[in-house]
C-alpha cells in the first residue's frame, strides 16, 4: 500500500479570520494589502486539529490564481504544503478553472514537483496579469508558473 499524505482539513476563511491570515503572510514577506477584498477566496487548513496554514484563489474566468499560500512553521516539511495545493486545485476546478497560475520567489522547485511549469509573465492571461496581485512591486521578480487542471 502506498503511504498517504498528511490528513488536512480545509475550511473557508471567515471574514473575522482574515487578520490571522494577514499576520501569517506578513511574517513570510507575502503581500497583505488586498486580503480584505471580498472577491478573494481564502481557506485555513488544519492537520490533526493543529493550525497548518492558509491559501487562496482568485478566479479569472476559466483560470485561477493560486495565492497567499503559507504553511505555518510548526508543521512545515511534513507534506502539508503539497496537500494544501491539492485542495486548492480541487476548489479551482469546482469553480470552473482549467488552469491554475501562481507567482513564486523561492518555491519554484516545490511547485515544479507538483506539476507546475514556468510560463513567463507573458504566458499569463491578460486579466490576471493586470490584477492587483501581479502589479505588486515586491512580486515583480517572482516567477510565473502554471498547471492545467
Amino acid at each position: 500500500m502506498e503511504p498517504q499524505g498528511p490528513r488536512i482539513f480545509a475550511q473557508p476563511l471567515a471574514d473575522w479570520e482574515r487578520e490571522g491570515l494577514k499576520a501569517s503572510l506578513a511574517r513570510v514577506g507575502l503581500p497583505v494589502d488586498d486580503v480584505d477584498d471580498p472577491d478573494l477566496l481564502f481557506w485555513r487548513f488544519e492537520s490533526d486539529d493543529v493550525p497548518a496554514g492558509f491559501a487562496g484563489i482568485e478566479i479569472f474566468g476559466q483560470d485561477a490564481l493560486l495565492r497567499s499560500l503559507v504553511t505555518l512553521p510548526p508543521v512545515r516539511r511534513r507534506g502539508i504544503g503539497s496537500a494544501m495545493v491539492a485542495k486548492m486545485e480541487i476548489e479551482a476546478r469546482a469553480r470552473g478553472a482549467r488552469a491554475i497560475y501562481l507567482l513564486t520567489g523561492d518555491a519554484v522547485p516545490f511547485f515544479a514537483r507538483l506539476g507546475y511549469a514556468s510560463c513567463g509573465r507573458d504566458g499569463v492571461p491578460p486579466a490576471m496579469a493586470a490584477s492587483r496581485h501581479f502589479a505588486k512591486s515586491r512580486l515583480a521578480s517572482a516567477t510565473a508558473m502554471a498547471k492545467q487542471v
